[in-house]
């Protein structure tokens, strides 16, 4: 299939998610150049359409092969118009993520990572990247929490995402009600939590709520779960992205020696 007006009904669709970073009116989300593409395919979410330019349909064909989602063929203008970045490299697709429940989350070794109001893309893609990286085994975004379908989240979490279970715009209420029945120990990391994340257990299933860039863990959570603190020299705190990592590398170095 070929089209060539940049006004063209599903342009218009994929220009306006991509540049609100949410999934189109339908669900779908836009993933942008041949990595995240080729992860997604590996993943095993479907895709739904996948946009090229003449020039992309010969470079990537065998990445095209791969699916048999519909290929659209575009002006290499029109491609330009729709891509919410340069970066995207004349392919794009629309995928369907795998649907996601509860009790997908829930294990007798569980390990939930929980974002509080993340808004920072970079810091909410290294943030599943790690967990995908140190064995969790699953993520709820919370309301306020980044979208999955940000562009610049799916470039950092780079393919974690596609492998990794997740719910999202959950409220913190449901959240805590459904962590409970789930028989999971909430954990929240804190500059001035009262315990140390040193000597915690992280083997039990448990959930690890990490908070936004600038107002931390929510004190809805805060009231729900154990403040676990990092400590630190010469500095007040640390990046989420990197204390959750910290938080994440223990418990994977707890449960390797169970």
């Amino acid at each position: 299939m070929q089209l060539t007006s940049v006004k063209n009904p599903l342009l218009q669709k994929i220009r306006r998610a991509a540049a609100s970073g949410r999934p189109t009116e339908d669900g779908l989300v836009v993933i942008e150049g041949p990595h995240l593409v080729a992860e997604a395919l590996r993943s095993g979410w479907a895709l739904h359409h996948t946009l090229t330019t003449p020039e992309g349909r010969e470079r990537y064909a065998g990445l095209l092969e791969q699916s048999s989602a519909e290929v659209i063929e575009i002006p290499a203008r029109a491609f330009a118009s729709t891509a919410s970045t340069e970066t995207a490299q004349e392919i794009l697709a629309l995928v369907r993520p795998r649907p996601c429940h509860w009790q997908d989350l829930a294990s007798p070794h569980a390990l939930v990572v929980v974002l509080d109001g993340v808004q920072d893309p970079g810091n909410a893609g290294t943030i599943v990247r790690s967990a995908e990286a140190f064995g969790a085994g699953g993520i709820v975004f919370l309301e306020g929490s980044v979208r999955v379908a940000n562009g610049k989240f799916l470039r950092a979490a780079a393919g974690s995402i596609f492998r990794l279970p997740f719910l999202e715009t959950i409220e913190r209420a449901e959240f805590v009600k459904r962590a409970r029945s789930l028989g999971l120990t909430l954990y929240a990391l804190a500059a001035r939590g009262e315990t140390a994340l040193q000597g915690t257990d992280l083997r039990i299933p448990c959930a690890l709520v990490v908070g936004g860039e600038a107002s931390g863990v929510s004190p809805e959570l805060l009231a729900a779960a154990t403040a676990l603190s990092i400590p630190v020299q010469k500095v007040e705190s640390l990046n989420a992205a990197v204390a959750a990592s910290i938080a994440l590398f223990e418990a994977a170095r707890q449960r390797e020696r169970a």
